[in-house]
């Protein structure tokens, strides 16, 4: 009973505003927003229908859904390594970022969309065109927030590990990183929400397959419940995701006395 009415308390301003989009939709009786029910009807029209049903899913999620969440996540993935490998090493260096931060500065202040025609003509109208634009928006928040918080290290932690003669890669692996987790997390929620969304601006110019082309499609066909599907679609992925993210979050700085502290207050509470 105790989570029921957690989980009300949570999303009862979520259901309300469902509820009132319903009435106020349904009142105004208009072709472009279409009541959350038609929505759902068309989701189920979309995702449980064709060929495939026989597996309890339909064509469109394996020919748009999860090729969009491979090339999210694995673009996402890419930023993560280069973004805390490169991030660390500047991070230890007293002088690197002097020289590339200029550099940085200029080239992250350019959205990733307007990026996209060089892209194509690099890398071609398909999947490596998609991968570099959401690896190139994601990796930026990752990057900065390892050099601020490997930076950011306790001196009484390093001057400890230089007293005790601790080998570099330990003093890397075993203190710098567990350090800098806390903004290293900030930056990798950050770079997840926006390869989300240079995922689907990605789409929406490549090859017709993946949620931005569907999303497109569905525009141009004037399908506007398909299109709100699509659109509920992405949040919701964009929420799960986040969710899972704030999980592992959880688990991996479990550790810390704050967080030791905040599960208990959760369990007990």
């Amino acid at each position: 009973m105790r989570y029921v009415l957690g989980f009300l308390r949570r999303w009862s301003l979520f259901i309300g505003a469902a509820v009132l989009w319903e009435l106020a939709t349904r009142a105004a009786g208009s072709t472009f927003f279409p009541p959350p029910t038609s929505i759902l009807a068309s989701a189920a029209e979309l995702w449980f229908s064709g060929p495939a049903a026989q597996l309890f899913l339909g064509d469109h999620v394996f020919e748009d859904i999860l090729p969009s969440l491979s090339r999210v996540l694995g673009g996402w993935a890419i930023a993560v390594v280069l973004g805390v490998g490169l991030g660390t090493a500047l991070g230890r260096s007293r002088t690197g970022m002097d020289y590339v931060g200029p550099l940085f500065g200029f080239i992250r202040a350019i959205p990733p969309p307007t990026l996209i025609p060089v892209f194509l003509l690099l890398f071609g109208l398909g999947t490596g065109m998609q991968l570099i634009t959401i690896v190139f928006g994601a990796l930026w928040p990752i990057l900065l927030n390892t050099v601020d918080g490997v930076r950011s290290v306790d001196r009484t932690k390093q001057e400890t590990a230089r007293s005790f003669g601790t080998p570099r890669h330990y003093w890397i692996g075993g203190v710098v990183l567990p350090a800098a987790l806390p903004k290293i997390f900030a930056g990798l929620r950050l770079s997840l929400s926006i390869a989300l969304i240079l995922m689907v601006i990605s789409e929406m110019v490549g090859p017709p397959h993946g949620i931005g082309a569907q999303l497109i499609a569905a525009k141009q066909h004037f399908e506007f419940p398909a299109m709100w599907s699509w659109i509920v679609l992405l949040g919701a992925l964009g929420y799960g995701l986040n969710a899972l993210l704030l999980v592992v979050e959880r688990q991996v700085l479990s550790w810390q006395p704050s967080r030791g502290a905040e599960q208990t207050q959760t369990r007990g509470g």
